[in-house]
């Protein structure tokens, strides 16, 4: 029994000295909060004013639309007692076949502007990847963990992959590779 018990003794502690390759080797790991990229890099905030100006106009003709609508209710509940049953009626018909044509114009602004926002967004989310990767090889990385609970600041590569993307502002993003 004494000899099992020492015998057992010295393999663990003969265990625990071997190295062991994987133990010993420590992998490089970074840290990147994606959320903060996708909002402060300049890219976003170019496809951002890219999306204003492209639906600039149609916004603005909406909200005139509106407005016209909103007048001429007004118009119909002030005017609508002392009118003709008739030019009432009228009134109303055409106010309701505005709000139906402004409602339908109004939702296909919100998909267009919804399709055109998810183009964008993904064209972001591909640059912000490859610009991470890039960082990662170029650092010597093995591996990067977008958005964890707690990372110490010493493995965090947010502000460096921003100062990449911002001085790659102008350029185009580099073409993914496998």
């Amino acid at each position: 029994m004494r000899i099992k018990t020492a015998t057992l003794a010295f393999v663990v502690l003969s265990a625990g000295m071997l190295p062991i390759g994987a133990a010993q080797a420590q992998a490089k790991i970074g840290v990147v909060n994606v959320a903060r990229l996708l909002q402060e890099a300049p890219q976003a905030q170019a496809a951002s004013q890219s999306l204003e100006n492209e639906f600039a106009t149609r916004r603005r003709e909406l909200e005139a639309q509106q407005k016209d609508l909103k007048a001429r209710e007004d118009k119909l509940q002030k005017d609508g007692a002392t009118m003709a049953e008739a030019e009432r009626r009228n009134s109303e018909k055409t106010l309701r076949e505005g709000q139906r044509e402004f409602a339908r114009k109004q939702n296909e602004f919100l998909e267009d502007l919804n399709v055109r926002r998810n183009e964008a967004l993904g064209q972001l989310q591909r640059t912000v990847l490859q610009e991470v990767q890039n960082y990662a090889k170029t650092a010597g990385l093995d591996v990067v963990v977008a958005d964890a609970l707690y990372a110490s600041p010493s493995v965090d590569i947010t502000s460096q992959v921003l100062s990449a993307l911002q001085s790659r502002k102008g350029a185009a993003p580099a073409p993914a590779k496998p």
